[in-house]
Order: C-alpha cells, then structure tokens, then sequence
C-alpha cells in the first residue's frame, strides 16, 4: 500500500482537491492560535490516504491544537463520507476546529485514550500521543494487534535522527512491525531525504510546493498490516 509509486500516484490523483485544502489550511493557521506538529508532507500523506483508500472510521489519537485533525476531516469531507474519532487529554482541538468540518463528521472523547473504548472497525489510525516506550508498548498490543487486515497507520515521532532514538517509542514500534514482517514508509528528513526530496519534486510540478507552514519536524512512519 504504502509504496513510492502509490504515493506519487495519490499525488497526481488528488492534486486539485489537495490544493484546494492546502489553502484551506493555511487560511486556518492565519486564523486561529495553533502550533502544527505535522510537517506539510506527513499531513498531505495522511489526506491522500484517506482520499484513496476511502475508510469510513477513522481513529486519531493525540490532536494537540487539531491541525492533524483538520486535515484528516478535510479527507473525510472531500470522500462524502466517513467519521474520525479523536481521544486527547486535552481539548484545544474543540475551540480551533470550524464547525462546518467538525458538525456531522467529528466524535471528540477527551481524557486518556486507554480508558475510552474505540470502535473496532477503523480503516485508518493516526498516532501522535504520549511518546514513550511504555505508550508504544501499550498501542501495539491494545490497538495495533487488534486492527483488520489492510488498517493503513500512521505514527508520529518515530525518527527524530536517521534511526529511532534507544529506549523510544520508535524503537518499540519498528521492533513491533520487524516480529510481524511488515514494512514501512517515512517520508522524514533524517531518516529518508532522498524520498523527501523526490515527493517535493513531485509536487513543485503540480504546483503545490509552496510551504503551508514552516515546519522542521517530520518523523512520521507509515504502514499497512497487509504491507509485507
């Protein structure tokens, strides 16, 4: 699933509608008081997942100021269909979200996600929490293990340097993915730049290069529990 080719396809694919939400997002961060954590590319990556893979539940856990989770809400609402639950300790995404995305689409259950009961039929899962080893460790058996076949995930905070820092929740999680024979995909700077630098020329020849935000932070994996 997660493959170069497939990426660079969903780029071409959506290019028109991800403009369109690209300005909608940078229009959002002029209006309202957040502090993205997700780089332009871990962002788009997770929209167009949505976009082509089309689940109709979709789990967030960690949304910090919401702006993953504008993004993700954004997919949902290009699709015509789908719901995104989100579990935060605290609720900032409440007062930065517009109603119009949030209305029909967004279930919000704030306090500790390992207290809440998730529904059992996500087609995709982001994860942007509590960064530790224990969390990680947590994740895998109580989410991960228990995932359908083809769940596409995302996980943040993976590769903070070219491989996951000892003793981190990356390092927790690639052992996790090794034991079941899955395989990966970052598109983060310190970990993979040549497949960075291939999706940014991808995108200077669709036009939608130009930065939304910033940002310097990027080590999000991606993958499927059907991607060996």
């Amino acid at each position: 699933m997660y493959t170069v080719d497939t990426l660079i396809d969903w780029y071409r694919e959506y290019a028109p509608d991800l403009r369109v939400a690209r300005e909608e997002q940078r229009e959002l961060l002029a209006q309202r008081a957040m502090r993205p954590k997700l780089d332009d590319i871990e962002a788009e990556i997770c929209y167009l997942s949505l976009r082509a893979l089309r689940p109709h539940t979709v789990i967030e856990i960690g949304s910090f100021h919401g702006w993953s989770t504008s993004w993700l809400l954004r997919a949902l609402r290009d699709n015509g269909d789908g719901v995104l639950h989100t579990y935060d300790r605290i609720d900032h995404a409440r007062r930065n979200l517009p109603d119009a995305l949030t209305r029909t689409r967004w279930h919000f259950t704030h306090g500790d996600v390992r207290d809440a009961e998730l529904p059992d039929n996500a087609g995709f899962v982001l994860i942007d929490a509590r960064h530790t080893a224990g969390f990680a460790r947590w994740y895998t058996s109580a989410i991960l293990d228990r995932l359908k076949p083809a769940t596409a995930v995302a996980v943040h905070d993976v590769f903070h340097a070219r491989r996951p820092w000892p003793n981190s929740e990356g390092t927790v999680l690639l052992r996790w993915l090794r034991s079941r024979g899955l395989r990966y995909l970052t598109a983060a700077r310190n970990a993979d730049p040549d497949l960075r630098d291939h999706l940014l020329s991808v995108k200077r020849r669709l036009h939608i290069s130009a930065p939304v935000h910033n940002g310097a932070h990027d080590p999000m994996a991606f993958f499927a529990l059907d991607q060996l």
